[in-house]
């Protein structure tokens, strides 16, 4: 007689989810606010890299289940393990994704409910662009259990002003989602039944673009973000030159011109 128990069956930590042109994916541990478990970077490494080259996906969205939309690290994970390999290891893969979110070539948009907090809100900024409901509210408040939110940081400070940035590092404090927006954290604020309306009509509108544009756009964006004047304007140079050269930009100007939609050809 067989005794061995049946397997209890666990729900995905990460959903994806396909409509038309838009990748959706959903942080899924909604009992721990969808915190950023090993497993759940991974699943979003994995995740991204698909997305990457899948030619078929224009725009993608990050959303979480449940109340919130991301509190940050998991502590518990971090305070079983708490050898310097394991810790690094952990900031290592996370300051990963966030890059891999910068680096693909489809916009990635946050759809923001609940609470953000600490790499939550490092996801909601490092993300190309983000929209909140007017319920949400946004903090890097690892100060407050003797962590400074240094990595959260890095993608904070390149979204708001430093003096902004610094008050929520040192202070932990939560902002509400109208001060996220004023700041420049957010994009777009809603009530909360109309977030996904809105997060699909901003996708929409990025996919009604030259797929090649958007691409080689994004791209550059980041890039001269590193660079001094002079050199920024030497590679947004060279990068507008390949873009008139592309068939997109040759058959959106003839359709302006002639007063048509374009049919973009992705080349």
């Amino acid at each position: 007689m067989d005794t061995t128990e049946p397997a209890v069956k666990t729900d995905p930590i990460l959903l994806r989810a396909d409509a038309g042109a838009v990748a959706t994916l959903t942080l899924n541990r909604p009992k721990q606010f969808n915190s950023l478990s090993r497993a759940m970077l991974i699943e979003l490494q994995s995740a991204l890299d698909a997305i990457a080259q899948d030619e078929s996906v224009r725009a993608v969205v990050i959303a979480g289940s449940g109340k919130a939309f991301c509190a940050g690290h998991d502590l518990k994970e971090m305070r079983a393990d708490t050898s310097r390999e394991a810790i690094k290891e952990l900031f290592d893969r996370c300051g990963r994704v966030m890059e891999t979110i910068t680096q693909i070539p489809q916009p990635v948009i946050a759809r923001v409910h609940g609470i953000a907090t600490a790499a939550g809100c490092q996801l909601v900024a490092q993300c190309d662009l983000a929209v909140a409901a007017s319920d949400a509210r946004f903090a890097v408040s690892g100060i407050n259990v003797g962590l400074f939110c240094s990595t959260p940081g890095v993608a904070l400070a390149r979204n708001v002003t430093r003096k902004q940035a610094m008050e929520m590092l040192l202070t932990g404090d939560f902002v509400d989602a109208q001060t996220a927006l004023a700041r420049g954290l957010v994009n777009r604020v809603v009530a909360p039944d109309a977030l996904d309306a809105e997060v699909q009509r901003l996708a929409a509108a990025i996919i009604a673009k030259a797929p090649v544009a958007v691409a080689a756009g994004k791209r550059l964006f980041y890039r001269q973000l590193e660079l001094g004047l002079h050199d920024a304007y030497q590679l947004a140079s060279e990068a507008m030159t390949c873009n008139m050269l592309t068939e997109d930009a040759a058959e959106g100007i003839d359709a302006f011109i002639a007063k048509r939609p374009p049919q973009w050809r992705g080349k």
